[in-house]
């Protein structure tokens, strides 16, 4: 996939991916800020008065709840105010809510600003999309949101590390709240200096503007989401996520405790578990995009290229829940970071079909709407999850079942929605 982003490069140009790395960036600190409680749970969190693993799950279901009824407004906002003003907005905000953990300890009031969170961080995603279907043609949107998407793995792998030295360096937890939000300020410096439309920007030249809008220009009005509501495939994206995102919540607020209880591998400080699992989940994102990029390429039609990428990434995800019988740590550890990375892929196909469904000013609103339908399904399958450990905190089983096969499931609702992937008639 670099060989095709630089073969592309050399004869075009290379300022938009600049862009997509200024998306990669935001996103992995999107990732960092949410993903530090999974790290300091079992130390910290479950340690302080009050705590137990209920209220951690309540804590991880408030903020996925605020998360989506955000997206929805968040989406809207973007669409609005642009992206240049409105993902600035988010990135303060989030950065804000997540220093603001820094002075709490109760079940309220870290729930509280786990809410806060969870309202600024809503604006990641409908802002990226739209900057990737502004700033490159269809044929590589897949490619340039896996390799954004990319960077939740990152923060993922990441954000132990930066737990540990926060810790071992300034010797508190509340420090790793303030250091890992004062990050997104300085992302800031790089937005505003670099990022324009790319109709408006001095630094893109002619060749690769034009290569940009070589597809019909498209309206630019402002688009209410409310409408979208009376398309199938609104439905069919938003169905889509809200049966496999919340899968991605699972490994993202359980993984860590999952390998810590059934193996015994240490959370805080962890690299090489974590570092393989979500490894594999970056390479998964990258290839699941350039894997219809490839099928597009060789002249397959844009329906059977996501779609077949999808399938491939579903089948991929089915062996999971072998990870909670196996007795090996590193057959579990391989069996999580396949599904993590199949689960990246399908992101980064099911992204795009929004893009290829809907024209450039309604993909924020579409994205939003989704991303809200994602939440609520992350918010029902935590309750779930809690229920289940609250029963047995070692029995998993079931719950990588749901995980394992819910994939194939929205495939199916997807492909009796839109069975030619034909674009909204707005």
């Amino acid at each position: 996939m670099v060989e095709q982003i630089k073969k592309a490069a050399g004869k075009i140009g290379t300022f938009r991916w600049i862009i997509c790395g200024l998306l990669f960036i935001a996103t992995t600190i999107n990732y960092i800020d949410r993903n530090v409680v999974s790290i300091l749970k079992q130390d910290v969190i479950l340690q302080w008065p009050g705590w137990t693993e209920k209220s951690y799950a309540d804590v991880i279901s408030f903020f996925q709840l605020a998360y989506a009824t955000m997206m929805i407004f968040a989406g809207a906002l973007i669409d609005r105010i642009g992206i240049r003003k409105g993902f600035a907005i988010a990135i303060i905000w989030w950065s804000l809510a997540a220093m603001g953990h820094a002075i709490s300890a109760t079940v309220l009031s870290f729930g509280i600003w786990r809410v806060l969170l969870g309202i600024g961080e809503a604006a990641n995603f409908p802002a990226s999309i739209k900057a990737v279907a502004e700033w490159f043609p269809k044929k590589e949107r897949a490619l340039a949101t896996g390799v954004f998407n990319s960077g939740t793995n990152i923060g993922a792998i990441l954000t132990p590390l930066a737990v540990a030295w926060i810790m071992e360096s300034f010797g508190g937890w509340q420090w790793v709240f303030i250091i890992v939000g004062l990050v997104g300020f300085l992302w800031l410096f790089l937005w505003f200096w670099l990022y324009k439309r790319p109709q408006e920007h001095p630094r893109l030249s002619k060749t690769e503007l034009t290569y940009i809008q070589s597809e019909p220009t498209e309206k630019v009005e402002k688009m209410p989401w409310a409408p979208l509501l009376k398309h199938k495939q609104t439905w069919a994206f938003t169905i889509g996520k809200f049966l496999t995102d919340p899968v991605w919540w699972f490994y993202l607020f359980w993984g860590p405790g999952f390998l810590a209880k059934k193996f015994g591998v240490p959370m805080k400080g962890t690299t090489l578990p974590l570092a393989v699992i979500y490894t594999m989940a970056t390479v998964g994102s990258i290839a699941g995009g350039g894997l219809s990029a490839v099928f597009l390429k060789a002249g397959w039609s844009a329906n059977a290229a996501r779609k077949t990428a999808m399938l491939i990434c579903a089948l991929c995800v089915m062996p999971v829940f072998f990870a909670s019988t196996t007795t090996h740590v590193w057959v579990a550890i391989c069996l999580i970071g396949l599904a993590c990375g199949a689960h990246q892929g399908w992101s980064a196909n099911i992204f795009t079909l929004s893009s290829d469904m809907f024209p450039k000013r309604a993909v924020g609103s579409v994205v939003g709407i989704a991303g809200f339908a994602g939440g609520i399904g992350g918010f029902l399958f935590s309750k779930y999850v809690g229920n289940v450990l609250n029963a047995n905190p070692n029995n998993y089983l079931p719950i990588l079942i749901v995980a394992g096969s819910i994939y194939l499931v929205a495939l199916l609702i997807i492909q009796i929605l839109v069975p030619k992937l034909e674009p909204a008639k707005m």
